[in-house]
């Protein structure tokens, strides 16, 4: 399968032969989710958190003795039913949320999606990043020249990653390395954008 290589005017320089095995691979919805979900979990914080009666101020003496008083009886002023006591079955820091995924399993839900992308023509090949000037006018220009105007992940190779500044900071735009390139980001965003260099990285990773 081949795809067109554009340069930074939005010319079209050549066409590239793409990897069957990378970018031809079967749709498989139920992994490409599960990967999905493992990268959210991983990534979730933990932030709700509610003092037990064992965190709650107070004295640990019986507030009165257990029994001749009338009232009910109670083993501390901590307890969970009194005013300033703990929270029963409160969320606490320390839940654990993380999921784990095969390797094999995340490369291949990777690959799908790369795959469904190319597919739908959501993948945008560059010869190179070959800015006059690293400013971020300059890739705004790249993109419009390129008639991109939707939601994009711009993937940089590792000889690029210095052009991550320069993309940081444009609206509807979001930028990763190429070696940390993930089924997440890939469906947050409409369109792929990356250099030549980057599809051999995949190539060369995802063939062996």
């Amino acid at each position: 399968m081949k795809i067109a290589v554009y340069n930074i005017a939005g010319e079209e320089v050549e066409k590239m032969e793409l990897s069957e095995t990378v970018f031809g691979v079967e749709k498989n919805n139920t992994l490409i989710h599960q990967a999905m979900v493992a990268i959210q979990s991983n990534q979730r914080q933990v932030l709700a958190h509610t003092k037990n009666r064992g965190d709650r101020a107070g004295s640990g003496i019986k507030p009165w003795k257990q029994k001749g008083t009338g009232r009910a009886r109670v083993g501390s002023v901590r307890n969970p039913a009194w005013k300033k006591g703990g929270v029963a079955f409160g969320p606490r820091n320390d839940r654990n949320f993380t999921k784990k995924i095969n390797k094999k399993m995340n490369a291949k839900a990777i690959l799908m999606v790369l795959s469904a992308k190319l597919k739908d023509k959501e993948i945008v090949i560059l010869d190179k990043f070959d800015l006059k000037d690293k400013k971020t006018k300059s890739m705004a220009d790249v993109l419009k020249n390129l008639k991109i105007s939707a939601k994009t992940l711009i993937s940089f190779s590792t000889s690029e990653k210095d052009l991550r500044i320069v993309s940081r900071n444009l609206k509807k735009t979001e930028n990763i390395l190429t070696s940390q390139l993930n089924v997440l980001e890939m469906l947050k965003n409409k369109f792929l954008l990356m250099s030549k260099d980057s599809v051999k990285y995949l190539e060369e990773k995802y063939n062996k």
